[in-house]
């Protein structure tokens, strides 16, 4: 169940991040409020997940979850380039958070 937690914790913080984007630096209310929202939830699947998963592997693959998934959606959403490098380097970083997971005696 940790591992779930954890996963949900990466998908909020994707939400997280792309409503940060969409506040305009806090001056639009609804993607400010969602912002916050959506940080509480990730905040709290993380520390929920830690009840089974060490804290390195946790932040590591909460992180990493975030950061590639925002990665995509910068590039969907928000026209982020894509180049052979920038795609190498997400695979890498998915190859690792699954690395983890194999490695992790939980």
């Amino acid at each position: 169940m940790a591992w779930i937690y954890l996963c949900i914790a990466g998908l909020f913080e994707v939400g997280f991040t792309t409503f940060l984007k969409l506040s305009e630096n806090f001056t639009k209310p609804w993607p400010t409020i969602t912002f916050f929202i959506l940080a509480i939830f990730s905040f709290f699947s993380l520390s929920m997940s830690l009840k089974d998963i060490p804290l390195g592997t946790s932040y590591a693959v909460w992180t990493g979850i975030g950061a590639f998934g925002t990665a995509i959606v910068g590039i969907t959403f928000f026209g982020e380039p894509t180049d052979f490098w920038r795609l190498f380097f997400l695979l890498c970083l998915i190859l690792s958070i699954i690395g983890l997971k194999v490695v992790s005696p939980h």
